[in-house]
């Protein structure tokens, strides 16, 4: 039996960094913000082992340096709620015996933060690889040979669900399996075509 590999962010939890500042700047001034900082750069650099700390200390204007430096305090209003239906899907894999992991793009920062919102996180999954723990992101093929070496499964006999195309194409190159998640309807009927559900 094939076993199922989860993304989380935008997979089973909703995350949107705007959140950490709209309720003081608003949407268009926190965009402006997060723009100027070039965050998606940082948050990808503290996903692979960066601390926020260090990037915010890097930036060059003071104000935007504390604002950053509220990021990690902030962490669980940025991921308020859960997908549901994709939980009902990874639910319904355990009862029927499927076993589920999961990989994702996180620092090892803000993992912490992300569990105590949504503590199921740290009980669903057999084995669960945190990128910024381990120093690598998706979609490195060395991440998801690293995940089969600690979970003690072949790729081959994994099947990879993400949002991002190019971390379903990085899983492929590893040898897995890969579904490029659209929403859990399209999820489920990709599984149930496989056998899976």
């Amino acid at each position: 039996m094939k076993h199922v590999v989860f993304d989380i962010g935008a997979v089973l939890i909703h995350w949107d960094p705007v959140l950490a500042w709209v309720d003081d700047l608003g949407d268009t001034e926190t965009r402006a913000f997060l723009q100027r900082i070039n965050f998606d750069k940082l948050n990808l650099a503290c996903d692979a082992g960066g601390s926020f700390s260090d990037a915010a200390r890097a930036l060059p204007d003071a104000e935007d340096r504390n604002r950053l430096s509220q990021y990690i305090d902030r962490y669980a209003q940025t991921v308020p709620n859960k997908i549901s239906g994709t939980w009902d899907i990874l639910y319904a894999l355990k009862d029927a015996g499927v076993r589920v992991f999961a990989i994702t793009n996180w620092s090892a920062e803000t993992w912490p933060e992300g569990c105590r919102a949504h503590p199921e996180l740290t009980e669903v999954f057999e084995t669960t690889i945190v990128s910024g723990r381990v120093g690598m992101v998706k979609p490195s093929v060395a991440l998801y040979r690293h995940f089969c070496a600690e979970a003690g499964v072949d790729a081959a006999d994994c099947i990879f669900t993400d949002d991002g195309l190019h971390n379903c194409l990085g899983a492929k190159a590893a040898g897995m399996e890969a579904i490029h998640f659209r929403g859990a309807e399209t999820l489920e009927a990709d599984l149930k075509a496989r056998g899976i559900l």
